[in-house]
């Protein structure tokens, strides 16, 4: 007789009972919702029953509301509800409390406090928009340039060399000129030891001494590679900011970054805030207010400062070192100042920041600081032929001079802004990092969340036809064994989708294609192991003598014709990007599930149905 042991039932059992359990959650779909953050720490109760107030002032019905995480959810019975909802939360709540439009799982709160959460769905299934973004690489050696030519004066002050001027030229090249060729050789032998990155030359310019430093092949490549990872932590802090699950951002290339927000709804609000590159300096003042009106009317600015507006009108010279910028920044809050009542962003340095803020600050009590808001904008303009033209532009602009009056260390307040909404905007955009580079949005696609239902209903009706087919097909021509045989099917099903959500792994339709091909090839293993059942019935053997050798014989040919495929799906997701990694997790664990269900259940259930007959005359095989 062909019996399992009692361990190899249990374990079969333990299996299907876990993958329904986790693949329930699945079954019960999405509703609208209100997904609410704090901007400096972790949800409370207090703001999300003030935002429930509201919405009964407001007389918008709403559904159950709860605290995940580190954000609030409250849930509506229709998309109307949810978008009638937004604008009274976020008037409510104020701008410390980001509300981001999103989608949350309507399974029952018993399933998810045991753990049972549904995967993901991705943009193509759920909706939500879709960013291709060109990092700009020149602008990004440029500033690294800068940074290099900051240093480059500090050192050729600290060893006392003469030089006239140090800047970054068009070619993206720093000049430095020099009062003679002597101090420009010396020049040359303390710079090269500090600036491995740089070559150095010499040469004459209009008969004046000057030494250029052109970055290196291996300089330009480590830039731009620090510049798309910084620019995709960035994002991604960003992202966070607006309150998506699951995003994804991703290089694409060696210039460019996709972005999918699934879920997203409010698409001008993202990507106002993905494309922002507003940061900070904070420069010490240079002169009076005279030497700032006569630089701006004679043009002459003295070498050791550079000259900015003022965002309340007139000009300011500003000292060319710079204190502090916007990549110091750990934290940053909007608000309102004390004194004045004006809007206010509350800033906090890390460590080494606030250490050269104190510094600075201590050695300059009684001077004056500027602070240069830096911001990369796009005007739209309209030309003579009615089209609509976007010129990028940079602006910088001194947004606050004060007098320091104590010593600032890691914790201080800005002033000077237009708005409150400005005011918060900052804070989001300082609290997220700057970008190391300025981006471009080169495409924009939204997939509408009615596109996405008609992509998973697609899917599900593939699934279904593909399983149905084989299923009759099975049933025909192998009866009893066909119907075991599409038992064990419709359990593989469930364990790939148990395993998605185990893994909160995110389904795409590449994915959903992953699954059909499994449903497919799971077959095959019964294939072999009904054929090899039938060869040996017809060299004689007892009914149970098949059914074992079958199982036994075929089992070395099922693993070796899974594995190759399953080292084939791993190799698309080494190497593969996106959607192409969708479908090699899909089909990695379809193999895994199709080599359990086709040998341990598929075996369990012949022996439940024909294992305990001890005189069994034959096999409907």
């Amino acid at each position: 007789m062909n019996r399992y042991p009692l361990w190899k039932n249990l374990i079969v059992v333990v299996v299907v009972l876990v993958g329904l359990f986790y693949a329930l959650p699945n079954f019960f779909g999405e509703e609208p919702a209100l997904q609410i953050s704090k901007r400096d720490g972790s949800m409370e109760q207090v703001a999300l029953s003030e935002a429930q107030s509201a919405l009964r002032a407001a007389g918008i019905e709403y559904g159950r509301s709860e605290i995940q995480g580190d954000s609030g959810l409250i849930r509506f019975n229709s998309t109307d509800d949810q978008l009638e909802a937004v604008d009274v939360v976020r008037a409510a709540l104020g701008g410390d409390y980001p509300v981001a439009l999103n989608l949350a799982p309507a399974a029952p709160t018993w399933l998810t406090d045991l753990g049972a959460l549904p995967m993901y769905l991705g943009l193509d299934l759920r909706g939500g928009v879709h960013f291709l973004m060109q990092v700009d690489m020149g602008a990004a050696i440029k500033t690294a340039l800068e940074r290099r030519v900051d240093g480059m004066r500090a050192d050729l002050r600290g060893e006392r060399l003469r030089y006239v001027s140090a800047e970054v030229t068009d070619e993206q090249r720093i000049q430095v000129r020099f009062r003679d060729a002597e101090s420009r050789d010396q020049a040359i032998e303390q710079l090269t030891e500090g600036y491995e990155d740089l070559e150095f030359d010499s040469t004459e310019i209009d008969g004046e001494p000057y030494l250029t430093a052109t970055m290196t092949e291996e300089g330009v490549e480590t830039e731009r590679r620090a510049a798309l990872e910084q620019n995709i932590t960035t994002l991604r802090n960003r992202v966070n900011e607006l309150g998506v699950a699951e995003p994804l951002i991703q290089q694409q290339g060696d210039s460019r970054i996709v972005v999918e927000l699934p879920g997203i709804q409010d698409t001008v609000r993202a990507k106002e805030i993905l494309g922002a590159t507003a940061t900070l300096e904070f420069r010490l003042v240079h002169g009076s207010p005279a030497d700032w009106i006569d630089a701006d009317e004679s043009g002459s600015i003295p070498p050791q400062a550079r000259l900015y507006q003022r965002r309340d009108g007139g000009p300011v010279l500003l000292k060319r070192q710079v204190i502090v910028t916007g990549d110091r920044v750990t934290g940053a809050s909007s608000g309102f100042d004390q004194d004045s009542g004006s809007p206010a962003v509350f800033v906090n340095l890390d460590s080494q920041g606030a250490r050269r803020m104190a510094d600075i600050t201590g050695d300059n009590i009684g001077q004056q600081m500027g602070v240069v808001f830096i911001e990369n904008r796009i005007d739209t303009q309209v030309d003579e032929n009615g089209k609509l033209i976007e010129e990028k532009k940079l602006v910088e602009e001194v947004i606050n001079v004060a007098t320091i009056r104590d010593q600032l260390a890691n914790r201080f307040q800005i002033t000077g802004l237009d708005s409150s909404e400005e005011a918060r905007n900052l804070s989001l955009l300082l609290r997220a990092g700057a970008l190391r580079a300025p981006m471009d949005i080169v495409e924009e696609r939204t997939v509408g969340p009615s596109l996405g239902a008609e992509n998973i209903q697609a899917g599900v009706n593939a699934a279904i036809l593909g399983f149905v087919l084989v299923a009759i097909f099975m049933m025909i021509y192998y009866r009893v064994f066909g119907v075991i045989a599409v038992v064990a099917l419709v359990t593989n099903l469930v364990l790939i989708v148990a395993v998605l959500s185990m893994l909160q792994a995110t389904l795409t339709l590449p994915g959903i294609a992953g699954i059909v091909l499994t449903v497919g090839m799971a077959v095959d293993a019964n294939v072999l192991i009904f054929e090899r059942i039938r060869e040996e019935l017809r060299n004689g053997m007892t009914p149970h003598a098949a059914m074992k050798a079958g199982y036994e014989r075929a089992f070395a040919t099922i693993l070796d014709a899974n594995i190759t495929t399953l080292l084939a799906a791993l190799a698309l997701f080494a190497f593969g990007t996106g959607p192409i990694k969708g479908f090699a997790v899909t089909l990695s664990i379809g193999i895994l599930a199709s080599v359990f269900t086709a040998v341990m259940l598929s075996r369990a259930l012949a022996n439940l149905v024909y294992g305990r007959q001890a005189r069994l005359k034959g096999l409907s095989i």
